[in-house]
Parts: structure tokens; sequence; C-alpha cells
């Protein structure tokens, strides 16, 4: 039983604990900036679909309704500039990071197989590589890169911890270089619709795929945008080759989204006014907290886009980690997307309101 876990890091939420702790003595309470999780209302509309689906008793499809599929193409020609899509262009998941953790597993990717992503990444890239034996690789630029054994290509954009956006220039080089070497692209998007300083682009769109979607799959979420990481509603879309062939693994794996989330992804796909309230409120929320780091002496680097300031004292994250942490504000450690973020901490803008205003208090 502890063969597979054995492969796997140290889970490295459970190393904040200790912060927590302190964060949590504080006299006026936590100010958790750390894990990035929504914290406002899911909006009326899309509670009032998912009731309105609440009564389905049967089993609900992997692929999906046909009304959440024209929902999911719609939304990819409409938000990403994907042309002539079709329902085989997309596949709903029960969140993104279900699939990011087993996709290597389910390319039926093993040992002697590598898989890629950005040096500074989201953890769970390098947790796939190695549920299924096959070797990580982290890289700066990932045409430099020995495509030799190299299977998957993990791309992220903009960035989870740094909130970099990849230009249309670069990500038209990258999948160009992918293709060249046979290597298959999935480009995690689920902060795409959160740009402050910068227009983040799909590799869907045709100016980067160049109207195929031939060897590139794009992965997107409604948790941030739609406020819904409670639902578990994502999904993938780009290659029908490959999307088929995941179809028929999740369909034997029973990895079907619950029907009436659904129809929730369906009512949020269809408006794009409460992305835009929700968008308002982060960006206040963002604009509070950069100032008053600056003020206080941090540095931001990167940020352009995402949920995250990636902030740093010029320290080891750790020391950043306690130092706020006396003050009752809890952020996540650089080192945990890789060693060089050793001395950065990513402060999410995810928080209420009334706890921005409480970190910004404290730190003036």
């Amino acid at each position: 039983m502890s063969a597979v876990s054995s492969r796997l890091p140290v889970f490295p939420w459970d190393k904040l604990e200790p912060y927590k702790k302190t964060a949590l003595t504080h006299p006026d309470g936590i100010v958790d900036l750390s894990v990035g999780t929504p914290v406002d209302p899911v909006p009326a509309l899309i509670q009032d679909a998912l009731v309105a689906a609440a009564d389905s008793p049967g089993y609900p499809t992997v692929w999906g309704t046909k009304e959440l599929r024209d929902a999911l193409t719609g939304w990819c020609e409409r938000r990403l500039g994907a042309v002539d899509f079709a329902h085989e262009n997309v596949l709903p998941v029960v969140g993104s990071k279900e699939l990011v953790a087993w996709l290597p597993t389910q390319l039926g990717l093993g040992a002697g197989d590598r898989v890629a992503y950005p040096r500074l990444a989201y953890p769970t890239y390098e947790v796939g590589a190695r549920l299924c034996g096959a070797e990580p690789v982290v890289y700066d630029d990932p045409a430099e890169l020995d495509p030799a054994g190299l299977k998957l290509l993990w791309l992220n954009s903009p960035s989870n911890p740094t909130g970099k956006v990849l230009g249309k220039d670069e990500l038209t080089r990258i999948v160009a270089w992918a293709r060249e070497h046979g290597v298959l692209v999935f480009s995690d998007e689920c902060y795409l619709e959160l740009g402050w300083e910068a227009d983040p682009v799909s590799v869907l769109h045709p100016d980067v795929c160049g109207g195929s979607y031939e060897g590139i799959v794009a992965v997107h979420s409604l948790s941030k945008r739609s406020n819904l990481a409670g639902y578990r509603a994502a999904f993938i879309a780009g290659d029908p080759a490959v999307l088929g062939e995941l179809l028929l693994i999740r369909k034997h794996g029973g990895m079907m989204t619950a029907a009436p989330v659904q129809a929730a992804t369906v009512a949020a796909l269809g408006d794009d006014a409460h992305v835009a309230e929700q968008r308002a409120r982060y960006a206040a929320r963002r604009a509070a907290l950069r100032a008053a780091l600056e003020a206080h002496g941090f540095r931001i680097e990167h940020s352009e886009a995402s949920l995250y300031l990636w902030a740093t004292r010029d320290e080891p994250c750790w020391e950043t980690v306690a130092y706020l942490a006396d003050k009752g504000i809890l952020v996540a450690p650089g080192d945990f997307y890789g060693e060089a973020g050793e001395r950065f901490v990513r402060v999410a803008f995810t928080a209420t309101d009334e706890r921005v205003d409480a970190a910004v208090k404290r730190l003036g």
C-alpha cells in the first residue's frame, strides 16, 4: 500500500500548520492568504441551475449532456477565439486538479517517459508524473529541453504561483517546437480570465495553433472565475484524438461530473456578468494588498495575472512566512512551488474585503 505514496513528496501544506497556529493567536484573528480558495458567494443563477437539476437519480455521462458540450464549445469559440469547435473537441472533468494528477497515468505514461513543467509550478504536475512512475523534468524554456522520451509538456499561463503570462509569440514558438518533436502539450489556463496587466491568450487561439488542434489541449476551470471550487467543475479542450482516448478511459473509470454540476456549468458559462463582478472584487483586493506590501518593503515580481502576488523581502521564504504569521497573516512559502521560489512568498487575494482590510492595517 505504501509503494505508490512513497514516490510522492511530503504534502506541502502540512508544513504550514505551525505558522497557521501562530497566526490564529492574533487578537483580531487570522488573515489567511495562503491557499487561494474562493470566499465570495456562488452567483445566484448558478445556484438556481444546480437546484433545478437536483432531482437527478440516474447516472450522468462522462462526456456530459449535449447542453453542456454546446456550452463548452460555445465558450471556447467566444472567449478563447477557437474556430470550428465540435463536441469532439471538449471533455468535462471532475475539477482540474484530478485531471492534472491523473493525466500521465491515463495517457499510459510510465518508467522511461518524461513529463516537463515550469521550474516554478503548481506541485501537482510533479505528483502526476510520479504517480505513474514517469520522470518529472523542470524547465525555464521548454524549447531548450531534450525531446528524447519527453511525452508530455505542461504549460501554465497565467502562472500559479507567479502570475506570469506567456505572450502570443512565445506560445506560438513553443507549440511549433512541441509539434516538431512530437511532444503533447497540455496548457493549464485556469486563470486566463484573471489578467490584470496582461491579456492572457489560449493555445487554442488560431494565431497560436494555426487553426489546428493537433497535439494541444487546454485545461480550464470554473473554480476561480465563478467561485465554483466546491462544485469541481472543469473541462479540457483541443485535440479530438487525445480527448477521444481520454473519454474512453474515463468511461471505464467512472469519472463523471455530477448531473447538477453539469447544469450549473452550463449556466455559468452562459453568463459573463458575474465574471466581471468577481473580477472587480479581486481587482480591488489586489490593489490594496499590493500597495500595502510594497509600502512595507516587499518587492512584487510578475503577478500580471492570476489570484496571487509573488512577493519577496529578499530573505528565505520561511522567514517571511514566520514574520507575517506573527502579524496574523498566513501566506504560502515560495518553495512549495520549486526551489527557485525559496526567497518568495505567494500572497492570495481571495480573502473577504474585511480580512484584506485587516491585513492592510497590520502592514501599515
